[in-house]
């Protein structure tokens, strides 16, 4: 197989392309206001989503990138401790962050020295075609639920 083919393909899912709603899109027009509103029976609310496809997502690219990475505490360090943000501005820069460390991801697996089959000598086993795979999966997950919170919230756009 081509290398450069799956390179291809795992940056188009990452990029949100394909079979499911890119990050983008589901917060395109997101307001801030509706960002900490809870939906019954859904248990987290957009604010938290986007914390933590954010806090997630970035965790992952810095263990890809450095032994020296340490991660949050499980589950405290992956959720805000509160329903909404503190200000716009802070709903506004958490998007900004996950876009920034996606473009970051996406430029390690773009990169040919990076081999994506190599195990990282600090983990278990694990290679960025792992971490980029779990990025993918974790990323359309949770940008699910916000599709839903958008069509429960009424969020147009």
């Amino acid at each position: 197989m081509d290398e450069s083919k799956l390179r291809e393909q795992l940056v188009s899912s990452l990029s949100g392309k394909g079979a499911h709603m890119s990050f983008d899109q589901a917060v395109k027009s997101f307001p801030a206001r509706l960002a900490g509103k809870r939906v019954p029976r859904l248990a987290h609310t957009a604010w938290q989503q986007v914390f933590h496809l954010w806090i997630a997502q970035w965790d992952i690219m810095e263990f890809s990138r450095s032994s020296a990475h340490d991660s949050p505490e499980w589950p405290a360090g992956y959720w805000p401790a509160t329903d909404a943000p503190d200000s716009p501005k802070l709903w506004d820069e958490t998007i900004a962050k996950f876009r920034s460390d996606l473009a970051e991801m996406i430029a390690l697996v773009r990169d040919q020295k990076n081999d994506l089959l190599v195990p990282f000598p600090h983990g278990q086993g694990q290679t960025l075609l792992r971490e980029a795979l779990l990025v993918i999966d974790h990323n359309a997950y949770h940008v699910g639920q916000l599709v839903d919170l958008r069509r429960l919230l009424e969020v147009d756009g």
